[in-house]
Protein backbone atom coordinates (compact mmCIF):
# COMPACT_ATOMS: atom_id res chain seq x y z
CA UNK A 1 0.00 0.00 0.00
CA UNK A 2 1.41 3.46 -0.91
CA UNK A 3 2.75 5.55 1.94
CA UNK A 4 1.39 9.00 2.73
CA UNK A 5 4.52 10.47 1.15
CA UNK A 6 3.96 8.54 -2.08
CA UNK A 7 0.30 9.51 -2.17
CA UNK A 8 1.08 13.21 -1.74
CA UNK A 9 3.78 13.07 -4.44
CA UNK A 10 1.21 11.43 -6.73
CA UNK A 11 -1.19 14.33 -6.20
CA UNK A 12 -3.66 12.54 -3.91
CA UNK A 13 -5.84 15.36 -2.53
CA UNK A 14 -6.96 13.43 0.55
CA UNK A 15 -3.35 12.60 1.44
CA UNK A 16 -2.40 16.26 0.92
CA UNK A 17 -5.19 17.39 3.26
CA UNK A 18 -4.03 14.86 5.86
CA UNK A 19 -0.45 16.10 5.62
CA UNK A 20 -1.43 19.75 6.06
CA UNK A 21 -3.54 18.79 9.08
CA UNK A 22 -0.50 17.05 10.55
CA UNK A 23 1.58 20.16 9.84
CA UNK A 24 -0.90 22.35 11.72
CA UNK A 25 -0.94 19.90 14.65
CA UNK A 26 2.87 19.98 14.63
CA UNK A 27 2.90 16.20 14.33
CA UNK A 28 6.55 15.03 14.16
CA UNK A 29 5.58 12.66 11.34
CA UNK A 30 4.77 15.70 9.18
CA UNK A 31 8.41 16.81 9.33
CA UNK A 32 9.55 13.36 8.25
CA UNK A 33 7.16 13.38 5.31
CA UNK A 34 8.17 16.91 4.27
CA UNK A 35 11.81 15.80 4.35
CA UNK A 36 10.98 12.90 2.03
CA UNK A 37 9.02 15.23 -0.25
CA UNK A 38 11.75 17.87 -0.44
CA UNK A 39 13.21 16.57 -3.76
CA UNK A 40 9.78 17.08 -5.35
CA UNK A 41 9.58 20.78 -4.43
CA UNK A 42 10.83 23.92 -6.16
CA UNK A 43 8.57 23.66 -9.20
CA UNK A 44 5.61 25.82 -8.19
CA UNK A 45 5.19 29.58 -8.52
CA UNK A 46 4.18 31.01 -5.14
CA UNK A 47 2.12 34.20 -5.29
CA UNK A 48 1.34 36.17 -2.15
CA UNK A 49 -1.72 38.41 -2.18
CA UNK A 50 -1.75 40.97 0.63
CA UNK A 51 -3.39 44.25 1.53
CA UNK A 52 -5.62 45.93 4.06
CA UNK A 53 -9.01 44.50 5.08
CA UNK A 54 -11.80 45.38 2.68
CA UNK A 55 -9.68 45.44 -0.48
CA UNK A 56 -11.34 42.32 -1.87
CA UNK A 57 -8.36 39.97 -1.63
CA UNK A 58 -10.45 36.79 -1.39
CA UNK A 59 -12.53 37.69 -4.43
CA UNK A 60 -9.39 38.61 -6.34
CA UNK A 61 -7.67 35.33 -5.43
CA UNK A 62 -10.79 33.48 -6.55
CA UNK A 63 -10.76 35.32 -9.88
CA UNK A 64 -7.02 34.75 -10.37
CA UNK A 65 -7.44 31.03 -9.71
CA UNK A 66 -10.12 30.86 -12.40
CA UNK A 67 -7.87 32.55 -14.93
CA UNK A 68 -4.92 30.27 -14.21
CA UNK A 69 -7.18 27.21 -14.42
CA UNK A 70 -8.59 28.28 -17.77
CA UNK A 71 -5.25 29.41 -19.13
CA UNK A 72 -4.31 32.79 -20.54
CA UNK A 73 -3.94 33.27 -24.29
CA UNK A 74 -0.98 31.19 -25.39
CA UNK A 75 -0.61 29.65 -21.93
CA UNK A 76 -1.74 26.20 -20.77
CA UNK A 77 -4.22 25.71 -17.91
CA UNK A 78 -2.49 25.33 -14.56
CA UNK A 79 -3.33 23.59 -11.33
CA UNK A 80 -3.83 25.96 -8.41
CA UNK A 81 -3.36 25.60 -4.67
CA UNK A 82 -4.84 28.26 -2.40
CA UNK A 83 -3.80 28.91 1.20
CA UNK A 84 -6.15 31.44 2.75
CA UNK A 85 -5.06 32.82 6.13
CA UNK A 86 -7.81 33.77 8.56
CA UNK A 87 -7.47 35.77 11.78
CA UNK A 88 -7.69 33.59 14.87
CA UNK A 89 -10.03 34.15 17.74
CA UNK A 90 -8.09 35.64 20.67
CA UNK A 91 -10.12 33.39 22.96
CA UNK A 92 -10.28 29.97 21.29
CA UNK A 93 -7.48 30.14 18.75
CA UNK A 94 -9.96 29.15 16.07
CA UNK A 95 -10.40 30.97 12.76
CA UNK A 96 -13.38 32.23 10.86
CA UNK A 97 -12.32 30.10 7.88
CA UNK A 98 -14.71 31.93 5.62
CA UNK A 99 -12.66 31.55 2.47
CA UNK A 100 -13.95 28.08 1.73
CA UNK A 101 -17.45 29.55 1.67
CA UNK A 102 -16.38 32.45 -0.55
CA UNK A 103 -14.47 30.10 -2.89
CA UNK A 104 -16.95 27.21 -2.89
CA UNK A 105 -17.47 27.56 -6.65
CA UNK A 106 -13.86 26.39 -7.12
CA UNK A 107 -14.01 23.58 -4.57
CA UNK A 108 -15.33 20.97 -7.03
CA UNK A 109 -12.50 21.56 -9.49
CA UNK A 110 -9.98 18.71 -9.16
CA UNK A 111 -7.28 21.09 -10.35
CA UNK A 112 -7.83 23.44 -7.40
CA UNK A 113 -7.00 22.77 -3.75
CA UNK A 114 -8.22 25.27 -1.14
CA UNK A 115 -7.12 25.31 2.46
CA UNK A 116 -8.01 27.87 5.11
CA UNK A 117 -5.39 28.23 7.83
CA UNK A 118 -5.63 30.00 11.16
CA UNK A 119 -2.94 32.56 11.95
CA UNK A 120 -3.27 31.77 15.70
CA UNK A 121 -1.76 35.04 16.78
CA UNK A 122 1.28 34.96 14.50
CA UNK A 123 2.30 38.43 13.33
CA UNK A 124 3.14 39.30 9.75
CA UNK A 125 -0.15 38.18 8.21
CA UNK A 126 0.85 34.51 8.03
CA UNK A 127 1.26 31.54 10.34
CA UNK A 128 4.31 29.40 10.99
CA UNK A 129 2.63 26.57 9.11
CA UNK A 130 2.18 28.49 5.87
CA UNK A 131 5.57 27.73 4.32
CA UNK A 132 5.45 23.99 5.12
CA UNK A 133 1.91 23.82 3.72
CA UNK A 134 3.06 25.59 0.55
CA UNK A 135 5.89 23.06 0.24
CA UNK A 136 3.33 20.25 0.52
CA UNK A 137 1.25 21.78 -2.28
CA UNK A 138 4.38 22.18 -4.38
CA UNK A 139 5.36 18.53 -3.86
CA UNK A 140 1.82 17.45 -4.77
CA UNK A 141 2.27 19.05 -8.18
CA UNK A 142 0.27 22.26 -7.92
CA UNK A 143 1.78 24.72 -10.36
CA UNK A 144 0.44 28.00 -8.96
CA UNK A 145 0.18 28.51 -5.20
CA UNK A 146 -1.81 31.56 -4.10
CA UNK A 147 -1.38 32.68 -0.48
CA UNK A 148 -3.90 35.20 0.82
CA UNK A 149 -2.71 36.91 3.99
CA UNK A 150 -4.86 37.78 6.99
CA UNK A 151 -5.41 41.39 6.04
CA UNK A 152 -4.15 43.19 9.11
CA UNK A 153 -2.33 46.01 7.35
CA UNK A 154 1.07 47.12 8.55
CA UNK A 155 2.44 43.77 9.72
CA UNK A 156 1.92 41.93 6.45
CA UNK A 157 5.51 41.98 5.26
CA UNK A 158 6.26 38.32 6.04
CA UNK A 159 4.69 37.31 2.75
CA UNK A 160 7.69 38.82 0.93
CA UNK A 161 9.87 36.21 2.63
CA UNK A 162 7.77 33.27 1.47
CA UNK A 163 6.43 34.17 -1.97
CA UNK A 164 8.07 34.43 -5.37
CA UNK A 165 5.72 37.22 -6.39
CA UNK A 166 3.91 39.60 -4.03
CA UNK A 167 0.71 41.30 -5.17
CA UNK A 168 -0.28 44.23 -2.95
CA UNK A 169 -3.97 45.07 -3.24
CA UNK A 170 -5.24 48.60 -2.73
CA UNK A 171 -8.65 50.15 -3.34
CA UNK A 172 -9.81 53.72 -3.84
CA UNK A 173 -11.49 55.34 -0.88
CA UNK A 174 -9.82 53.40 1.97
CA UNK A 175 -7.98 56.39 3.33
CA UNK A 176 -5.42 58.86 2.11
CA UNK A 177 -3.35 58.34 -1.02
CA UNK A 178 -0.23 57.28 0.86
CA UNK A 179 -1.88 54.37 2.66
CA UNK A 180 0.39 51.83 0.96
CA UNK A 181 3.50 53.80 1.85
CA UNK A 182 2.40 54.12 5.47
CA UNK A 183 1.65 50.44 5.68
CA UNK A 184 5.19 49.59 4.73
CA UNK A 185 4.08 47.25 1.96
CA UNK A 186 5.02 49.36 -1.05
CA UNK A 187 8.60 48.15 -0.70
CA UNK A 188 7.59 44.48 -0.92
CA UNK A 189 5.22 44.81 -3.87
CA UNK A 190 6.19 43.13 -7.12
CA UNK A 191 2.78 44.02 -8.54
CA UNK A 192 0.25 46.58 -7.32
CA UNK A 193 -3.45 45.95 -7.91
CA UNK A 194 -6.03 48.69 -7.51
CA UNK A 195 -9.12 46.54 -6.95
CA UNK A 196 -12.72 47.80 -7.02
CA UNK A 197 -11.60 50.03 -9.86
CA UNK A 198 -15.23 50.74 -10.74
CA UNK A 199 -15.38 53.01 -7.69
CA UNK A 200 -14.71 56.75 -7.93
CA UNK A 201 -11.07 57.69 -7.48
CA UNK A 202 -9.56 54.54 -9.01
CA UNK A 203 -7.52 56.44 -11.60
CA UNK A 204 -6.31 58.85 -8.92
CA UNK A 205 -5.29 55.97 -6.64
CA UNK A 206 -3.41 54.28 -9.47
CA UNK A 207 -1.69 57.54 -10.33
CA UNK A 208 -0.66 58.12 -6.73
CA UNK A 209 0.79 54.62 -6.50
CA UNK A 210 2.71 55.13 -9.73
CA UNK A 211 4.17 58.37 -8.38
CA UNK A 212 5.22 56.65 -5.16
CA UNK A 213 6.83 53.78 -7.05
CA UNK A 214 8.69 56.22 -9.28
CA UNK A 215 9.85 58.31 -6.33
CA UNK A 216 10.99 55.26 -4.39
CA UNK A 217 13.17 54.14 -7.27
CA UNK A 218 11.92 50.59 -6.73
CA UNK A 219 13.61 48.57 -9.46
CA UNK A 220 14.89 45.06 -8.76
CA UNK A 221 17.10 43.72 -11.53
CA UNK A 222 15.18 45.66 -14.15
CA UNK A 223 11.69 44.99 -12.74
CA UNK A 224 9.50 47.95 -11.84
CA UNK A 225 6.18 47.01 -10.18
CA UNK A 226 3.30 47.41 -12.65
CA UNK A 227 -0.01 48.83 -11.47
CA UNK A 228 -3.11 46.98 -12.62
CA UNK A 229 -6.69 48.14 -12.10
CA UNK A 230 -9.11 45.29 -11.42
CA UNK A 231 -12.74 44.65 -10.59
CA UNK A 232 -12.57 41.16 -9.16
CA UNK A 233 -16.34 40.74 -8.95
CA UNK A 234 -16.71 41.08 -12.72
CA UNK A 235 -13.29 39.84 -13.80
CA UNK A 236 -12.25 43.14 -15.31
CA UNK A 237 -8.48 43.49 -15.39
CA UNK A 238 -7.88 40.08 -13.77
CA UNK A 239 -6.38 38.58 -16.94
CA UNK A 240 -3.97 41.52 -17.07
CA UNK A 241 -3.05 40.89 -13.44
CA UNK A 242 -2.48 37.17 -14.11
CA UNK A 243 -0.32 38.05 -17.11
CA UNK A 244 1.75 40.38 -14.90
CA UNK A 245 2.28 37.51 -12.45
CA UNK A 246 3.56 35.27 -15.24
CA UNK A 247 5.79 38.04 -16.59
CA UNK A 248 7.30 38.45 -13.15
CA UNK A 249 7.83 34.69 -12.91
CA UNK A 250 9.71 34.79 -16.22
CA UNK A 251 11.71 37.81 -15.04
CA UNK A 252 12.77 35.98 -11.88
CA UNK A 253 14.01 33.04 -13.92
CA UNK A 254 15.86 35.06 -16.53
CA UNK A 255 17.48 37.56 -14.16
CA UNK A 256 18.54 35.05 -11.52
CA UNK A 257 16.55 36.97 -8.91
CA UNK A 258 14.37 33.90 -8.36
CA UNK A 259 17.35 31.78 -7.30
CA UNK A 260 18.56 34.53 -4.99
CA UNK A 261 15.15 34.81 -3.35
CA UNK A 262 14.95 31.05 -2.97
CA UNK A 263 18.34 30.93 -1.25
CA UNK A 264 17.32 33.75 1.10
CA UNK A 265 14.03 31.98 1.83
CA UNK A 266 15.84 28.75 2.67
CA UNK A 267 18.36 30.61 4.85
CA UNK A 268 15.61 32.37 6.83
CA UNK A 269 13.71 29.12 7.23
CA UNK A 270 16.81 27.39 8.62
CA UNK A 271 17.48 30.29 10.99
CA UNK A 272 13.93 30.17 12.31
CA UNK A 273 14.13 26.40 12.75
CA UNK A 274 17.39 26.71 14.66
CA UNK A 275 15.92 29.35 16.96
CA UNK A 276 12.81 27.23 17.55
CA UNK A 277 14.88 24.10 18.20
CA UNK A 278 17.13 25.93 20.67
CA UNK A 279 14.12 27.34 22.50
CA UNK A 280 12.40 23.94 22.60
CA UNK A 281 15.59 22.39 23.98
CA UNK A 282 15.65 24.87 26.85
CA UNK A 283 11.95 24.40 27.47
CA UNK A 284 12.37 20.65 27.87
CA UNK A 285 15.87 19.98 29.18
CA UNK A 286 17.07 23.33 30.39
CA UNK A 287 13.97 24.84 31.90
CA UNK A 288 15.37 24.86 35.41
CA UNK A 289 18.64 26.48 34.35
CA UNK A 290 16.76 29.04 32.27
CA UNK A 291 14.58 29.98 35.21
CA UNK A 292 17.58 30.30 37.52
CA UNK A 293 19.52 32.50 35.12
CA UNK A 294 16.43 34.60 34.43
CA UNK A 295 16.11 35.19 38.17
CA UNK A 296 19.72 36.42 38.26
CA UNK A 297 18.97 38.87 35.45
CA UNK A 298 15.86 40.09 37.30
CA UNK A 299 17.96 40.66 40.45
CA UNK A 300 20.44 42.60 38.31
CA UNK A 301 23.22 40.16 39.22
CA UNK A 302 24.05 39.50 35.56
CA UNK A 303 23.16 41.27 32.32
CA UNK A 304 21.02 39.64 29.60
CA UNK A 305 24.15 39.27 27.44
CA UNK A 306 26.00 37.50 30.25
CA UNK A 307 22.96 35.30 30.87
CA UNK A 308 22.95 34.11 27.26
CA UNK A 309 26.63 33.24 27.49
CA UNK A 310 25.99 31.29 30.70
CA UNK A 311 23.15 29.32 29.12
CA UNK A 312 25.17 28.56 26.00
CA UNK A 313 28.05 27.26 28.11
CA UNK A 314 25.71 25.05 30.13
CA UNK A 315 24.07 23.77 26.94
CA UNK A 316 27.48 22.97 25.41
CA UNK A 317 28.53 21.17 28.58
CA UNK A 318 25.33 19.09 28.62
CA UNK A 319 25.78 18.12 24.97
CA UNK A 320 29.42 17.02 25.48
CA UNK A 321 29.01 15.54 28.93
Amino acid sequence: MPTLTERVAAGDRRALAQLISRIEREDPLAQEILAELHPFTGRATVVGVTGAPGTGKSTLVNALARIFRCGLAGEPPRTVGILALDPSSPFSGGALLGDRIRMRDLALDEGVFIRSMASRGCLGGLSRWTLPAARALDAAGFEMILIETVGVGQDEVDIARQADTVVVVETPGLGDDIQALKAGVLEIADILAVNKADLPGADSAAGSLRSMVDRSGRNVDGWQPPIVQTVATTGRGVEELAAAVLRHRDHLRQSGEGERRDRERVKRDLEERLRARLFDRWQTSGGKELAEVAEKVARREVSPEQAVQMLLKEDTASQTG
